[in-house]
């Protein structure tokens, strides 16, 4: 873990998921409190909005945290300049491979890259174009998920690149034993979102905690695509109305594409400020019925509020316990 956390710059080398609406100041500041790493999710933020949201983590914390831009976002060349503005140290891109020349503007910032690989190819190209370290998240993960679990990326991706390149592993981690089999594979350090929703520092609604504390894993399923010409990336998210809603949704776009009214560019952008709205009315409103409850498959591991130290605590307890274990059986 220590080339984690000697990259991140932070005790501990656990990564804050970037949770649109959640991994705002107050959580990514406690977790970044707390020993960890947070990271701000800019999701649909203007480049004004991100500079507000980066200038109040900074009143709330001394310590590194880093921010998480959407690829296809259309100003994404203005947030990476925002990010540059503040000397944000760590910029991670989410969504697709990054637009030409973000990479650059990036690094010329003076900020570390860090990019989600779904394939072991697409790890080796972004390795190749100057991307610092990865994330590899499997389908287990809540929100936008790819086809491949957790533990299949990570004998896939780890022992090709993990020797020259960190990188950390996300997507169905609710325990630290599995935190520690995934340092032994060479992951220098994990991402966890789902766990930090019940945490005391976050801002959701008491209605969306519950509904974490509620679910159990299968609980958490992933959306379905109604149209193959509109490329929707599935979310996973707890069962609820809007998961039928969606498709209504995509049918209706799907039309506008039919009738030439729409480009494929801002059909896809329609369905992510979609999302945008329908998390914002679970994650703020509290309406966990007609909201989108995004969610990971370890939703069924979170039992209880806690504190973002207390659950770190747990986490790297856990992780050691398992080391010290394997040790006095090797």
């Amino acid at each position: 873990m220590k080339r984690g956390t000697d990259f991140l710059g932070c005790e501990v080398a656990i990564m804050g998921g970037a949770m649109s609406w959640i991994s705002e100041r107050n959580l990514v500041s406690a977790i970044s409190n707390a020993g960890g790493f947070g990271v701000i999710a800019c999701g649909a933020m203007t480049p004004d909005l991100l500079d507000t949201e980066i200038a109040e983590t900074k009143k709330r914390t001394t310590r590194p945290f880093g921010v998480n831009l959407i690829t296809m976002h259309p100003q994404i060349m203005e947030l990476i300049d925002v990010c540059k503005k503040h000397d944000v140290g760590h910029v991670v891109f989410a969504g697709g491979l990054p637009p030409a020349g973000a990479i650059d503007r990036v690094k010329e910032g003076g900020a570390k890259l860090v990019c989600f690989a779904p394939a072991l190819a697409l790890a080796k190209k972004l390795i190749r174009s100057g991307v610092d370290a990865l994330v590899i998240e499997g389908m287990e993960a809540g929100g936008h998920v790819g086809p491949v679990s957790t533990s299949v990326l990570a004998q896939e991706i780890l022992p090709e690149v993990s020797a020259d390149t960190p990188v950390f592993v996300a997507g169905g981690i609710g325990k630290g034993g599995l935190i520690a089999g995934y340092l032994e594979m060479g992951a220098v350090g994990v991402q966890l979102g789902t766990r930090f929703v019940c945490a005391h520092e976050c801002i959701a609604h008491p209605n969306f905690k519950k509904a974490f504390i509620r679910a159990s894993a299968r609980d958490a399923v992933t959306s379905v695509q109604v149209d193959p010409r509109l490329p929707v990336i599935p979310v996973r998210a707890l069962r609820n109305k809007e998961m039928v809603a969606f498709a209504a949704k995509q049918r209706e776009v799907a039309q506008l594409l039919d009738e030439e009214a729409i480009e494929m560019a801002e059909a896809q952008l329609q369905i992510e400020h979609y999302w945008a709205g329908a998390l914002r009315r679970a994650v703020i409103d509290g309406d966990v019925e007609s909201g989108s409850v995004m969610a990971g498959q370890s939703v069924g591991m979170v039992k209880e509020e806690a504190s973002v130290v207390e659950i770190i605590r747990t986490l790297v307890d856990e992780a050691a316990h398992a080391l010290e274990r394997r040790a006095a059986h090797a």
